[in-house]
């Protein structure tokens, strides 16, 4: 939240509507360097005061950074209120429930489509949400992890394509597709072991994974979400509503189920 208060303010200080497109790139990539250059400084600062403080202290606070860094409780909170609305054929709480954690418009969605809309962003938050930070934490331990979290909330804040974004946004979104590239595709190879774990069609996931996947708008979402698809038998993508302009998106996966 604070990495996200500080992008928001640095973004409003340094988007600047009336100015030319080759300077709001390079304002895109100086808040970019900004903010991650902060984001580092603060978490090695952090955890080298605790170290000298007390080894213990050390590894106490890097346990805490490390727990802030995964997603993975709140994305299975927040979608199982999605699934128990639908449950208890309560659409309405539904839309309101899926509304939470999806960017589209929701007010017109059916049951299908508020299912769709919950499975697609599970799979692809469990890419950039858990497994991602995750293997940047093993890799670089916090300072590596909070630096990619940053990345990441940079592009989930600023990396559109609208008429306010698209040039300021656009270092963020290149970047983080360049870090998510190597996760996405070790989430599509834990999904098919999940898969098999859970018993549902991990043959076919693999094959819709490989398939579909490159149909995506982005190079790294479609791994999590196609392969998904294949595992469960559902069909994904199709026309969704944002800010009440329709928008369609390559379906994944054979609507068998």
């Amino acid at each position: 939240r604070v990495i996200g208060n500080f992008i928001g303010i640095l973004e409003k200080r340094m988007n600047k509507k009336e100015c030319s497109e080759k300077y709001l790139v390079r304002a895109g990539i100086g808040m970019i360097a900004l903010v991650l250059l902060t984001v580092l400084m603060v978490t090695a600062l952090l955890l080298i005061l605790a170290c000298r403080i007390h080894p213990v202290a050390g590894v106490i606070l890097e346990m805490i950074m490390t727990y802030q860094i995964l997603a993975a409780k709140c994305l299975k909170v927040e979608s199982m209120k999605v699934y128990n609305c639908l449950k208890e054929n309560d659409l309405i709480a539904a839309r309101h429930a899926v509304s939470m954690i999806v960017g589209r418009d929701t007010e017109r969605l059916d049951e299908t489509g508020v299912a769709k809309a919950a499975i697609e962003t599970v799979a692809e938050n469990t890419s950039d949400g858990v497994i991602a930070p995750m293997l940047y934490t093993a890799l670089g331990g916090p300072v590596l992890g909070f630096f990619y979290k940053a990345v990441n909330t940079m592009d989930s804040m600023i990396g559109y394509k609208n008429e306010r974004y698209l040039f300021f946004g656009r270092a963020a979104a290149r970047l983080d597709d360049v870090l998510n590239y190597i996760p996405a595709r070790v989430t599509y190879l834990l999904f098919i072991i999940v898969a098999f774990i859970l018993r549902l069609d991990w043959r076919n996931a693999c094959v819709i994974g490989f398939r579909d996947a490159n149909k995506h708008p982005s190079p790294n979402g479609g791994y999590a979400e196609a392969t998904v698809a294949g595992a469960m038998h559902v069909q994904l993508g199709g026309y969704n509503y944002y800010n009440g302009k329709p928008e369609f998106r390559a379906y994944m996966g054979d609507s068998d189920q």
